[in-house]
């Protein structure tokens, strides 16, 4: 007759239970260089979507602050609204936020935004 060892018994029954990652709800995230952005699907389509806001902040960080390095996390709220975080540099810039009360996102909107940001972290970085 074999005898259980009460830390093996454990030992197996941890190893079949799912570690938490897998649990977890995984939002969807798109990269393009140093942008990422959280929740595109939410983008409306006349945006371009998560490229269209990472083009539109990569090109307009270029022009205004073009020897900055920068990484921008871009997180969808919903189709009228955005938050950014940015790095610029080594150096957290505080949340940056965009909302459209009358409509929702569109490329105009998105292009002023990122030349707003694109002037926030070269004021803040001295260029």
């Amino acid at each position: 007759m074999h005898r259980f060892n009460r830390g093996m018994l454990l030992a197996f029954a941890a190893a079949a239970v799912p570690s938490g990652a897998l649990g977890m709800t995984v939002h969807p995230t798109e990269s393009a260089g140093p942008c990422r952005v959280i929740g595109g699907e939410k983008l409306p389509p006349e945006t371009g979507g998560a490229k269209g806001i990472c083009t539109a902040i990569e090109r307009a960080i270029n022009e205004r602050a073009p020897n900055v390095r920068y990484s921008a996390e871009v997180r969808v709220l919903s189709t009228s609204s955005l938050a950014v975080d940015v790095v610029a540099d080594g150096h957290k810039l505080p949340e940056q936020k965009l909302a459209v009360m009358d409509r929702n996102l569109n490329s105009g909107s998105l292009e002023r935004f990122a030349r707003a940001l694109a002037e926030l972290i070269a004021k803040t970085r001295g260029v």
